[in-house]
């Protein structure tokens, strides 16, 4: 009987057992591993880039602040700049992917039309393009341009990779007001127009602002795209970062991308305590 009594209990919600969280420590390891190895190698106090490091210092830091603040003669495009650039992309990719998104969210919950379906499949589809292939077409449709675009190429591409994560998270929130919030306003004598920018926006806030801070998050790491896109005046973070390892692997590398994790981390941390998990849509 108590045998047959604690498989009952094994079997309970919550209950996972200890196969299970074994796993779950293993799949987490790895997922953390290459931050945890990238961590510990800034730190190093070698010359070399032997892991794990011999010695232990800050020496790569102090090398990167001085890169920041003093940059090389020879370096083509100082970090304060690309910083600069990513800042500005990111931004500005954050406020149009935002301005699209949330009239489109509104239209996909609310409108019903003649290809929707389509619509809808259509806004997913960068999420799992290959982003080397949409990287080359889109650097052939700005170089077979008139004119030259710079900087807003780069905004161009960020915003077509950042919409669906805005989209997905405004159209959760829409699905969370009901329409009869809009026909009250209008009852009370707003215009449609009105009691969309008055009363539905606000309460679209919690998705909005997972959109935004995702969409910024986006556009701050993405490489494989930018890569194709950017100029030797026009480089953002991560390709500024990439420049250091090609010909040999700079330390300082290491250093900046513990800082960009960080970026990351609050940046994450500030989208769970202003929306709560429940209201971010990845």
């Amino acid at each position: 009987m108590s045998t047959l009594i604690k498989k009952r209990q094994s079997l309970l919600p919550g209950d996972t057992g200890k196969f299970a969280g074994i796993l779950s420590g293993f799949i987490l390891l790895l997922a953390v591993l290459p931050i945890l190895t990238m961590i510990v190698m800034s730190f190093s106090g070698a010359s070399n880039l032997d892991f794990p490091p011999s010695s232990y210092s800050l020496q790569w830091y102090k090398a990167a602040w001085h890169t920041f603040v003093s940059p090389d003669a020879s370096d083509v495009l100082s970090l304060g700049k690309a910083m600069s650039t990513s800042l500005l992309v990111a931004c500005l990719t954050m406020i149009f992917a935002t301005i699209i998104a949330v009239p489109a969210a509104y239209a996909l919950t609310r409108c019903e039309f003649r290809g929707k379906a389509v619509a809808l499949q259509l806004m997913s589809l960068p999420l799992v393009f290959p982003m080397v292939v949409l990287g080359l077409a889109l650097l052939l449709v700005f170089d077979s341009l008139p004119f030259q675009i710079t900087t807003s190429r780069l905004v161009i591409a960020h915003v077509i990779l950042a919409l669906p994560f805005v989209v997905k998270n405004c159209t959760a929130a829409m699905l969370s007001i009901g329409s009869e919030v809009e026909e009250a306003a209008q009852m009370l004598g707003a215009s449609p127009t009105r009691a969309i920018v008055d009363v539905v926006v606000p309460l679209m806030k919690s998705g909005i602002l997972a959109g935004m801070l995702l969409a910024f998050i986006v556009s701050f790491n993405e490489f494989t795209v930018t890569y194709f896109l950017y100029t030797i005046d026009v480089m953002t973070v991560p390709i500024w970062m990439y420049s250091r390892t090609v010909s040999s692997l700079d330390p300082t590398v290491f250093s900046f991308a513990v800082l960009i994790v960080l970026i990351d981390f609050v940046l994450i941390w500030a989208l769970e305590k202003l929306v709560g998990e429940g209201g971010v849509s990845f």
